[in-house]
């Protein structure tokens, strides 16, 4: 199923890769030092390094739920142990003669 998906794409990719072969001069404004790249390989990096970043902002924010729900799952265990212990002493006490 993923293969539906992850075809398309690729297959996108690389004509975008070879539609746009022009190359393009990228530099950081204090230094003098600057590098040729084509421009698809520019604009592939800029979208991967977009794409981790909000990768990591959604991790980031999903801890907080996942913290969340390892203390219910932790909570829920105690309380099932609980109901089990007393069902336990329930049916011991029942089976118990009545005290005279």
């Amino acid at each position: 199923m993923r293969y539906v998906i992850a075809i398309p794409v690729l297959l996108l990719l690389v004509l975008f890769a070879l539609s746009n072969t022009e190359t393009v001069r990228l530099g950081l404004w204090p230094t003098w030092y600057g590098l040729e790249v084509p421009l698809s390989a520019a604009m592939l990096v800029g979208m991967g390094v977009a794409f981790l970043i909000g990768a990591l902002l959604v991790w980031f924010s999903e801890l907080a739920q996942r913290r969340r729900a390892r203390r219910a799952e932790q909570t829920a265990r105690a309380l099932e142990e609980q109901v089990l212990e007393l069902r336990a002493r329930l049916s011991r006490s029942a089976a118990l003669p009545p005290a005279a």
